[in-house]
């Protein structure tokens, strides 16, 4: 992968006690030179990586020259979760993947950008489980960060969410094409019976095929396959069991209000795996605490995915949050 960049760790501490006498950190930079410009740190999701923008990036409808996340005023840093496969060398990849926990992979990233001479981010953005590591993120080092930005996401993995972990687990550790049969499962919770009913109308491809609906979750399953490797899919599944900002701390308000950055919680009003009301319930007891909370609602029919296809409306609310510093930066100059 172009401009992939490397941080060799040693000597890695985990959070359940064991040691990694070696974990390498692949990240990307886009937009600014690293010193130049204020940062701003993009976690990437599930199946995701670095590659944020341009031509192939994932997220390039929200980052990019004049997007809502702009390049030509921002550096953009992203980190790879270790272990998941897109430096593409298998000897990199992690097996034993319940060794690791959210909490980790925070600590990893900071010591990136410690690495990297970056003691404060204008804003840590991550949609579903890169807004998860964000949290944590923030928890970890509660002044060092402006704007915190989970889309999608919880600072909690609720029983909802550990459910689905476990029979996505399952799936992956006994099915004879685990990450296809995982991914049906997965693709269907990242979106809405409104949707699927709405898209595909009972219909076939044709008078002899599948129907279109079958034959659309096969499609993201083996699109997947032959993108990704079991061994990453099993890691990044059971992180989703650790998002938990309070283990081992005090209760969710004394950590959350310790947090000295803007809070913006971006919700999507269909989300069926980290659902609305649970986003609404921290808002309401946050803004007891703490003033610079904010609450923000995608209105989709997408449910979790729309975060990656909502652009416009994802934008509208990112917008005033990251042209408040280029407004600055006019002032100032």
């Amino acid at each position: 992968m172009e401009n992939l960049e490397k941080i060799d760790l040693f000597n890695f501490d985990l959070e359940i006690g064991k040691q990694k006498s070696y974990l390498p950190l692949f990240y990307q930079v886009f937009g600014q030179p690293l010193g130049s410009a204020p940062v701003v740190v993009v976690n990437h999701s599930l199946t995701g990586n670095s590659n944020v923008t341009g031509e192939k990036g994932w997220w390039s409808g929200i980052v990019g020259e004049k997007k809502a996340v702009d390049t030509n005023y921002f550096t953009i840093i992203a980190f790879n979760i270790p272990g998941n496969g897109f430096d593409d060398n298998i000897d990199n990849l992690i097996d034993n993947y319940r060794d690791y926990s959210i909490r980790d992979i925070a600590r990893i990233f900071w010591e990136g950008l410690f690495f990297l001479k970056v003691e404060n981010v204008y804003a840590i953005i991550g949609g579903s489980l890169g807004g998860a590591i964000a949290w944590e993120m923030a928890a970890l080092q509660p002044d060092k960060i402006d704007n915190l930005i989970p889309i999608a996401s919880d600072w909690k993995a609720t029983d909802w969410v550990i459910a689905n972990v476990l029979i996505q687990d399952q799936i992956l550790n006994h099915s004879d094409d685990p990450i296809v049969d995982a991914r049906l499962h997965a693709t269907l919770l990242y979106r809405t019976p409104e949707y699927v009913n709405q898209r595909f109308k009972r219909s076939k491809l044709d008078e002899l095929s599948v129907l279109q609906i079958e034959n659309w979750l096969l499609d993201h399953g083996f699109k997947l396959k032959n993108r990704y490797r079991l061994a990453a899919y099993k890691l990044m599944n059971h992180l989703l069991k650790t998002i938990d900002i309070t283990r081992n701390r005090l209760d969710f308000l004394t950590v959350a209000s310790g947090i000295e950055a803007n809070i913006h919680l971006i919700t999507v009003d269909t989300d069926y795996l980290f659902i609305a009301e649970e986003t609404r319930k921290t808002y309401r007891e946050l803004t007891n605490k703490k003033h610079n909370v904010f609450y923000h609602q995608i209105q989709s029919i997408h449910g979790h995915d729309a975060y990656l296809i909502e652009f416009n409306q994802l934008s509208d609310i990112l917008k005033p949050i990251f042209n408040y510093h280029k407004e600055q930066t006019y002032v100032s100059a």
